[in-house]
């Protein structure tokens, strides 16, 4: 049965009217970079509670939750009140698997996201494990517009200390922004033009991560397997191992 931890609210940052990241300050706890913990707030009869993934390190004291306000949601646009000095429910322990620990080793790792998904791979590189085990790291975010690219000095900072390890790849399907693609990111695969664009093949030397709309995760997981690449299992080590990470 899960415990609840009470944190306190530090920031509640926008990064657009829909997208925003919750920093929360709590009783600390150990966690893998790539877990989730619930959120959560009274409710009229019972607590309101939704899972999200940390998007700090580890080594990071402040919980950081990068959240989009679901008009129809039942705790994404309270979240989307809170402000500092404001009290919100964290529970423990972690969960989940979409951790390095669960990743075969390979010579590329890709960190494939769209919209709110991203949170579990900035977690990742926050962390040494990532870049002493893949000599090529590519992380792909895709979004509809060019404001939700967030986190944008956190990935900044990550090439400028591994320049010739880190590939950041937006993709930006509604907008035309330098230096992003703009087109749906299985189509992508198929293409052959994700890899045409950072460098890097998608081949059996690959290990790929899949976080983010559950389409997309479908329609990926497909065009990857087309290319030789098949699901990561326990009971079968693979090269795509997936989180679907639908969460208001």
């Amino acid at each position: 049965m899960a415990q609840w931890l009470t944190g306190t609210v530090i920031e509640n940052k926008r990064w657009n009217d829909q997208l925003f990241s919750i920093r929360v300050e709590a009783p600390p706890f150990d966690f893998i970079a790539g877990q989730f913990v619930r959120l959560g707030l009274p409710g009229a009869e019972k607590r309101i509670q939704r899972a999200y993934s940390l998007v700090n390190s580890p080594d990071d004291p402040i919980l950081d939750f990068l959240v989009t306000a679901v008009l129809e949601g039942e705790l994404s646009p309270r979240l989307d009140l809170l402000q500092p000095g404001d009290t919100v429910e964290v529970s423990q322990p972690p969960s989940g698997f979409f951790v390095l620990n669960e990743i075969p080793d390979g010579e590329t790792l890709w960190l494939i996201s769209t919209g709110t998904g991203i949170g579990p791979y900035l977690s990742m590189l926050g962390t040494e494990l990532p870049w002493q085990r893949f000599g090529k790291i590519i992380l792909v975010h895709g979004v509809r517009h060019v404001q939700d690219l967030c986190y944008q000095e956190h990935i900044q900072r990550w090439q400028h200390e591994h320049p010739n390890q880190l590939i950041y790849q937006p993709v930006v399907t509604r907008e035309v922004h330098f230096g992003a693609l703009q087109a749906r990111i299985p189509a992508l695969i198929a293409s052959g033009e994700l890899e045409q664009q950072v460098g890097v093949p998608l081949n059996q030397a690959a290990q790929v991560m899949l976080c983010g709309n559950p389409q997309m995760i479908t329609d990926a997981k497909a065009a990857l397997l087309a290319k030789g690449l098949d699901k990561n299992l326990r009971r079968k080590p693979g090269h795509v191992t997936v989180e679907q990470y639908w969460k208001e």
